[in-house]
């Protein structure tokens, strides 16, 4: 727990001095309507999560015309809002889950592995 709350620190830290993620996507080639897409579809998929902060946005008129825009937005969307339950999961997994519970997942997930690579090592 120690460790993940300064790894998150040292995380903010490093992404206070950084660019935004429309800036980053332009960067790094994506078209401008692409980018102006995937932060509308980011604030509402962090919005659909439960984000209070977060707010719904989505250029209706732009989404239907411009197949670049669109795309954008439902890549946002759906990267945002998973990342966002994902996180939820694991707040409320350190909050309430205790050792046993733990072990437990770790079983499950290893065995669950295990049936999946002997699954797929059959002819």
């Amino acid at each position: 727990m120690w460790r993940r709350c300064v790894g998150l620190g040292m995380l903010i830290v490093l992404l206070a001095g950084c660019e935004t993620t429309h800036q980053d996507l332009l960067a790094k080639g994506y078209p401008p309507a692409f980018a102006d897409g995937f932060d509308d579809g980011c604030s509402s998929g962090r919005q659909a999560a439960g984000v209070i902060t977060g707010e719904f946005k989505k250029n209706v008129p732009r989404y239907l015309k411009d197949s670049t825009y669109a795309q954008g937005w439902d890549d946002g969307f759906r990267q945002c809002k998973a990342m966002r339950e994902n996180q939820d999961r694991e707040q409320y997994q350190d909050r309430h889950w205790d050792e046993r519970e733990r072990d437990w997942q770790h079983e499950k997930d290893v065995d669950a592995a295990r049936a999946y690579r002997s699954h797929s090592s059959e002819p």
